[in-house]
């Protein structure tokens, strides 16, 4: 199809889609209070939906009162009923495809249910969503010339019962549009290798000899594959190798830790980085300014939001709210209602809201992946913020990083315990040390208060990790590729533990 063309279609679906989302902008409680009174209606046949009366539910403070907040242990028994073929249990429309997730804490698989809807007015609805926001706010864009490299899971699809599991991104792949493929690279046959290794490098070769003027995956995964294609051309940035590259689109981990290496890689100001925000229940929000961290809440993707004020959750004074009620630089966790049928259902990520008009968010961290032992309640925002200031003072470069607590003793006082790999490492990590602290006591008044003359917490202990730490963990766990992810921070010692094993 002639490029400009595509540029015309482009513009007129651009014009159509952004008329509808001003509707949720003017009108996001009308919209969002809709969206759920179409979920229950449409689920009030299910088994879920009599075993709650969804036919006797009018409006959200009934809805709220009728069914509990969910994790996905209390799920899951619905959901491996569905994944042997039972139908309209969850969701009135059969249920074939289910994301399977392992965590980033233990080896055990999730498995998200995945429903036509959702695939198709959530995940590729939201894909169409940031092409046009990003065509919307760069007029002068390029996109359409040349493909966007995707990078995704590196797990195969397994069909069990008439039913479909594996990585989300081979879920969306195994089933994306004929635009969508046409207009992406690698092929669908080397994305969805199972091998990550093999599949890495199949990756470079192919694409190399393409013109590619987007990428889309998630940083720490993206980082490996472009340096990848630099050894292998022997290029020195990317743009020897793809002239016409203009945007980035990551999501999955912050950024943050990665900013520095990517721009050494895309080292023109020009070059846009837009972020996304989703997972395999669904996709949340989006990007739509140029050089912006804030994400707009998008909120007719078919996904009713909740939230618990973090301050509160998981404590008998714990609450849940709706959208209307939420403040601005308050820590939430966050609950969704989806058409995919989970109801009420943690997704154990945490969001800090920047606007409410329109709503927009910061994903700061996970209602697992902080560390509260001493009251300090620091979460992985404030660990990238202060890493980022401390790897800029002392002209160093982090490529990975986990933390736990080292546990009172008797007398002795408690500290936070860190191992750290370095991409450039500090001339003198007691330096690097000095400064992590100073930057976590100015973004954290709770642990400040802890360091303060050492009253709770001493200072923290830090360890240099060997290069290819991380990787080789998550190879030895089988975790590499997709959306699996370093776990952060923690309360517990576990991964911590494992890790200064491997680092001997």
């Amino acid at each position: 199809m002639p490029i400009p063309l595509v540029h015309s279609i482009a513009s007129w679906f651009l014009k159509k889609r952004i008329h509808q989302m001003e509707l949720f902008l003017k009108y996001p409680h009308e919209v969002q209070h809709e969206l759920l009174h179409q979920l229950i209606d449409k689920a009030k046949d299910t088994e879920i939906g009599k075993k709650y009366g969804f036919h006797e539910i009018k409006n959200y403070d009934q809805f709220a009162e009728r069914l509990p907040i969910c994790s996905y242990e209390n799920t899951q028994p619905y959901i491996e009923r569905s994944r042997k073929g039972e139908n309209n249990i969850l969701w009135p429309t059969p249920i074939k495809w289910f994301a399977q997730s392992s965590g980033t804490t233990n080896a055990r698989s999730k498995y998200i249910p995945v429903s036509s809807e959702s695939l198709e007015d959530c995940h590729y609805a939201a894909s169409k969503d940031l092409l046009c926001m990003y065509l919307n706010n760069n007029e002068n864009s390029q996109l359409f010339s040349g493909k966007g490299l995707r990078l995704g899971g590196s797990k195969e699809l397994y069909e069990n019962n008439g039913t479909v599991y594996g990585d989300l991104s081979a879920i969306l792949i195994d089933n994306m549009p004929f635009w969508a493929e046409l207009s992406s690279t690698p092929s669908s046959d080397i994305s969805l290798m199972s091998d990550w290794e093999v599949k890495m490098q199949a990756i470079v070769d192919e694409t190399i000899q393409t013109n590619v003027t987007s990428l889309a995956g998630v940083p720490s995964w993206m980082l490996v594959l472009l340096n990848n294609v630099l050894e292998t051309t022997g290029k020195e940035n990317l743009f020897d190798v793809w002239p016409n590259l203009e945007v980035y689109f990551h999501g999955g981990v912050s950024f943050e830790p990665y900013i520095d290496q990517y721009k050494q890689l895309l080292p023109e100001d020009s070059f846009k980085y837009y972020e996304i925000y989703n997972a395999s229940e669904g996709f949340f929000a989006i990007q739509d300014q140029n050089d912006s961290k804030d994400l707009l809440l998008m909120l007719d993707y078919g996904i009713f939001y909740e939230f618990i004020p973090m301050d509160t959750y998981g404590t008998p004074s714990q609450k849940i709210i709706p959208l209307s009620e939420v403040e601005i630089h308050k820590n939430y966790a966050v609950v969704i209602t989806t058409n995919a049928g989970l109801w009420r259902y943690k997704i154990g990520d945490t969001v800090r809201f920047t606007s409410i008009n329109p709503y927009r968010i910061r994903v700061s961290g996970r209602t697992k992946h902080h560390i509260n032992v001493f009251g300090e309640e620091l979460i992985i925002e404030n660990a990238d913020i202060a890493l980022g200031i401390a790897a800029k003072e002392t002209h160093s470069e982090i490529k990975d990083y986990t933390a736990a607590p080292i546990f009172m003793k008797g007398k002795e006082k408690g500290a936070h315990e860190w191992i750290i790999e370095f991409k450039n490492p500090p001339k003198s990590i007691e330096d690097f040390n000095t400064k992590l602290d100073n930057a976590l006591r100015s973004a954290n008044s709770d642990y400040d208060s802890k360091r303060f003359n050492n009253t709770t917490l001493n200072a923290p202990v830090i360890h240099s990790a060997r290069q290819h730490l991380f990787y080789d963990w998550l190879k030895e766990n089988n975790k590499l590729g997709g959306q699996h992810k370093i776990p952060r921070l923690s309360n517990k010692r576990d991964f911590l533990d494992e890790l200064l094993r491997l680092n001997k």
